[in-house]
């Protein structure tokens, strides 16, 4: 097989992203000018010698189109995420959206001789990159270590199909799930919903919406890091706006692009807003210390607790937005992701 330029770039900085993880703290630090601390809290030496890495070579976003951004995306999703972890049968299909059919993949878990539960997932990425490629890795570590179907949905994404396209397709798509959980061989009686970043928004308005229109309620969600509040600045959005992957230049393009006109109070876009959050499935939620989103995080996981819910909230120490997506080079992402799926799986394992 012939590489490609962009293959040979992709190889030589996940080779070098990976020794910066495995050099000596000691030495991490002395690269990085010492410990970085905001609000009181460390941010991983390795990582910071990773971003140091990315912010260095990262093409600026200025004057590049949205095709220009989500391939960017798909190469350093590919870098970030390393070696696809192990697991049984991977296949394409298409699932029902709101407007038409939507591209998914399933991933399923290793024989096990049981039917196993269905987890329904929503891709991050602003609501306006990223796709099945993107979080094939994420996908992989949810199916492999939380021993479940994954069903991952490629939903519409602005500006071609703005709010609220990509709530209705994550509605639709769930429904299509329910129906449909037996036929891709899982437990029908448990399927769940999760999702990064904006797909942790939408997997939240999901948990929502089924309560209120008579499909069937996911049994638990997995919220990764999720944009839970857009109508509001809370600290972490200024404390961690550069530097940390993430920046607010980005989470506000980002929003502006997918929320068009419509108020920023809308329970689709902002879930924490929602003036009823009684009786919603049981949540895994994460954060992550270096996050701008994640004060909106924790405050939706305090509403739901408020509210009633079952809610074990983790935040990711010394860790930023997109962890879970950073595993092949980072092995606190790592750890942490196994900590946050193993939560879940636990939570999963007690639902009905």
């Amino acid at each position: 097989m012939r590489l490609t330029k962009a293959d040979v770039t992709v190889a030589v900085q996940t080779g070098l992203a990976r020794t910066l993880d495995s050099v000596p703290v000691a030495a991490a630090r002395r690269a990085t000018g010492g410990p970085v601390v905001v609000d009181g809290q460390t941010l991983d030496p390795h990582l910071a010698m990773v971003l140091k890495f990315e912010e260095r070579f990262r093409p600026s976003p200025a004057g590049r189109t949205v095709e220009q951004q989500r391939q960017a995306i798909r190469e350093s999703s590919r870098i970030a995420g390393g070696r696809p972890v192990p697991i049984g049968p991977v296949r394409d299909l298409t699932v029902d959206g709101a407007a038409g059919p939507l591209r998914a993949r399933l991933y399923s878990p290793l024989p096990s001789g049981t039917r196993r539960p269905l987890l329904v997932f929503f891709h991050g990425g602003g609501w306006v990159v990223g796709d099945l490629d993107t979080h094939d890795q994420p996908c992989r570590l949810l199916a492999r270590y939380a021993d479940v179907h994954v069903l991952s949905i490629d939903y519409r994404l602005a500006p071609e199909h703005p709010f609220p396209a990509a709530a209705e397709d994550a509605v639709a798509a769930f429904a299509w799930a329910v129906a449909h959980a037996a036929e891709l061989g899982a437990d029908a009686s448990r399927v769940a919903v999760a999702g990064d970043s904006a797909g942790g928004n939408l997997a939240a308005v999901v948990a929502q919406v089924t309560r209120d229109t008579g499909v069937r309620q996911p049994v638990a969600q997995l919220l990764l890091y999720p944009g839970a509040d857009g109508s509001v600045s809370r600290p972490s959005k200024s404390l961690f706006a550069e530097g940390f992957f993430l920046t607010r230049k980005q989470m506000d393009w980002y929003w502006d692009t997918y929320r068009g006109d419509a108020p920023s109070t809308d329970p689709r876009l902002s879930p924490l807003l929602n003036p009823d959050l009684s009786g919603l499935a049981p949540a895994v939620l994460t954060t992550a210390a270096f996050d701008p989103l994640r004060d909106e995080g924790e405050a939706y996981a305090d509403a739901l607790r408020a509210a009633g819910s079952t809610v074990v909230l983790r935040r990711a120490p010394g860790l930023v937005h997109g962890y879970f997506s950073m595993t092949g080079i980072s092995r606190a992402s790592f750890a942490e992701s196994l900590a946050v799926v193993g939560a879940f799986a636990a939570l999963l394992d007690t639902a009905s």
